[in-house]
């Protein structure tokens, strides 16, 4: 029997990268992974298939609607090969999983491919096809991630009822996908369908689309994404989902009490995951999980088994794939008696449409929740000279600020490159600045990020330069 200093179940973004690091800090160390590659939902079904795909469908979106603005003319008609888009698609997420593993054979790190299931606290059985074979480990880390959720009335047929796996590998464009959930699933898989031609419908049961970001954003999401072509029901209720041949009825309440009929040929059901604690056996080893599948754990991810450690998805808090990893690097250096931390309330979140949508911090309905005193700053996208030059004018970007203090709480942005603007966003977060300091900073021109700038100046004195 093989006995290890780590055990890692799971191999997606906090699994590997907790891996990784313990390999790194010396500890002997191997990862389990029930499928035949690696990288977990992120980098198989979730994050990297789905930017593949908005990317392709960006690029044939531009193509049609604004190649033309640019002085490029095309001879015939722009024509989608869905099939190839797809091929393109499974491509890069071969290459992102043949990089994990690459390196797990960098870091010496043994790779187990199977089904972890705890047998005791410091023994785990791997299961593939029929055999079992155990290990030793002094500590595990459980990174087993999520699953898409369900309602209890859908029944998910997965070929006309999809969540969002099926959703990445349609083998045609749908003539009407009806989403359930205006999440960040549902609208990224949304927005790319729509760019290849699909009428969207996307129902969702709160008052708003990303209702857990700052409202200025969902409002602004939905304005742009409404020109885009998409359709929105919120406060809407969902009551049934009924499939006969290749067409969908749903039927809901609306805000009012009313029932509403939609009808499609397919329906993407987004409402959220799970946690994914299925054939673990923790109760084997004694480990706690709570009403709601999630693995308790301490501040330090610690579960109630000492040894046993758990992370991403299957723990509390947002599941995202930058979190676990945080988490993952947290824990091994926790196990090798270093004194790392996470600040929780500086992970971003990012939406994936076009525009793009990043946060990190406090919202404003928080700030208001909390009694906190504010003050706020905002700057339209259209107003920056790089906006214009790409034709990239939705958007703004929002900086809370303490009324007292001028102390950042929370940079709201929707824009072209957010997703990568928002790392301004936390860098000045971490190290406590205020308006103030950002709006000292030089910023290239033009850039994008010189809404931050601007929207921190509007923050400090209500003194933008460019509106």
């Amino acid at each position: 029997m093989s006995t290890y200093d780590v055990a890692v179940i799971g191999s997606g973004p906090g699994g590997y990268v907790a891996a990784i690091r313990c390999a790194q800090l010396g500890m002997k160390t191997a990862i389990i992974e029930k499928y035949s590659t690696l990288g977990g939902t992120c980098l198989n079904v979730g994050c990297i298939p789905s930017k593949a795909l908005l990317d392709s469908s960006h690029h044939y979106h531009d193509a049609i609607k604004h190649f033309e603005d640019h002085g490029i003319e095309i001879p015939g008609e722009v024509k989608l090969n869905l099939e190839k888009m797809m091929e393109r698609k499974a491509s890069v997420v071969s290459q992102t999983c043949d990089g994990v593993k690459f390196l797990m054979d960098k870091n010496k790190i043994d790779v187990f491919e199977g089904l972890g299931s705890f047998k005791d606290k410091t023994h785990i059985n791997i299961d593939k096809d029929g055999e079992t074979q155990t290990i030793e480990a002094k500590k595990t880390i459980i990174a087993t991630g999520s699953k898409p959720s369900n309602l209890p009335f859908i029944e998910l047929d997965k070929e006309r009822v999809i969540t969002s796996t099926e959703a990445l590998k349609l083998k045609e464009v749908p003539k009407h996908m009806i989403v359930i959930g205006g999440g960040v699933i549902g609208l990224e898989l949304g927005q790319v369908y729509r760019r290849l031609g699909a009428e969207v419908t996307v129902v969702e049961f709160l008052d708003r689309i990303i209702p857990t970001m700052d409202s200025a954003l969902s409002k602004e999401l939905q304005k742009v994404l409404k020109k885009q072509g998409m359709k929105f029901h919120t406060s809407t209720k969902v009551k049934s989902v009924e499939r006969i041949g290749d067409e969908i009825t749903i039927k809901a309440d609306d805000k009012k009490g009313k029932e509403i009929e939609l009808k499609g040929d397919y329906c993407l059901v987004s409402v959220g995951r799970r946690p994914y604690t299925d054939g673990l056996n923790a109760e084997a080893a004694g480990v706690k999980v709570d009403d709601k599948g999630r693995v308790e754990v301490n501040d330090h991810l610690q579960t109630n088994i000492e040894n046993i450690y758990a992370i991403g998805d299957v723990v509390r808090g947002a599941m995202l794939a930058h979190k676990a990893e945080e988490e993952g690097t947290m824990v091994a250096e926790l196990i090798a008696g270093q004194k790392p931390h996470i600040d929780y309330n500086l992970i971003p979140g990012v939406v994936y449409t076009w525009p793009e949508v990043a946060a990190v911090g406090k919202t404003e309905e928080q700030l208001k929740e909390e009694g906190v005193k504010y003050k706020e700053g905002k700057f339209p996208m259209r107003a920056l000279g790089r906006s214009r030059a790409s034709g990239d004018i939705d958007g703004l970007v929002k900086i809370l600020a303490d009324e007292k203090t001028d102390e950042v709480l929370g940079i709201h942005m929707i824009g072209a490159r957010t997703a990568d603007l928002i790392a301004e966003a936390v860098t000045a977060m971490e190290f406590r600045a205020s308006a103030e300091d950002i709006s000292r900073m030089s910023h290239a021109h033009p850039t994008y990020a010189e809404a931050v700038k601007e929207a921190a100046l509007a923050a400090t004195e209500n003194r933008p330069l460019h509106i």
